[in-house]
C-alpha cells in the first residue's frame, strides 16, 4: 500500500496509482444529472482528473476554482473534478462559485473507482474518500502526468498538470 499523510499523519491508500505511460481505463462515474459517464464520453480530448476527498473543504473547493480558471485556456481538453461528494452538493458548490469550465463528477455510486485509480483511503479519519491526486490523460487515456499528493491538506501542482497539454 502506498502512504500520504494528514497533518503529518500517515493514511494508508489502497490500489494502483497510474503513472506515466500507463492507460486509464474502465472508470464509471456519475454526473449532475445521475447518469453514470466514462471517459469514452469525452473521446478525442484530453482529459486533466482532479480528483479530491470533498468539494466542501477549502484546498479541495480552492482546487477545483484554481482548474476551473485554468481551463478557460486550455484546448481540445477536459477538466473533471472527482470526489465522492454528491452530485447535489458539487452543483451547489459550482452554482455559488460561478464554476463552469470543469465538469463535477462523483464516485458515490462507483466507489472501485477509488481503487481502480489508486487513491482509496483506507485509513484515517477521512478514510472511504480519494487522495487528493492530479492524472493528466491523452486523447487515448494514455497517462501524460500524474501526481498523488502526499500531504492532503496541500494542493497539487497545477503547472505540472498544464504544462504537458
Amino acid at each position: 500500500m502506498t502512504t500520504v499523510t494528514m497533518m503529518g499523519n500517515p493514511i494508508e491508500i489502497k490500489g494502483h496509482f497510474p503513472q506515466k505511460g500507463e492507460k486509464v481505463e474502465g472508470i464509471t462515474l456519475t454526473n449532475k444529472d445521475l447518469a453514470d459517464i466514462n471517459l469514452e464520453s469525452f473521446a478525442g480530448k484530453r482529459k486533466v482528473l482532479n480528483i479530491f476527498p470533498s468539494v466542501d473543504t477549502g484546498v479541495c473547493a480552492m482546487s477545483v476554482r484554481e482548474f476551473n480558471q485554468r481551463a478557460a485556456n486550455l484546448n481540445n481538453t477536459v477538466v473533471l473534478c472527482i470526489s465522492a461528494d454528491l452530485p447535489f452538493a458539487q452543483a451547489r458548490f459550482c452554482g455559488a462559485e460561478g464554476i463552469e469550465n470543469v465538469q463535477m463528477l462523483s464516485t458515490f455510486r462507483h466507489k472501485e473507482v477509488h481503487d481502480q485509480l489508486g487513491v482509496n483511503m483506507v485509513t484515517g479519519p477521512i478514510a472511504s474518500l480519494t487522495a487528493r491526486s492530479v492524472i493528466v490523460l491523452d486523447e487515448n487515456n494514455q497517462v501524460l502526468h500524474s501526481e498523488l499528493v502526499s500531504e492532503i491538506k496541500n494542493e497539487p501542482n497545477y503547472d505540472a498538470a498544464v504544462a504537458v497539454l
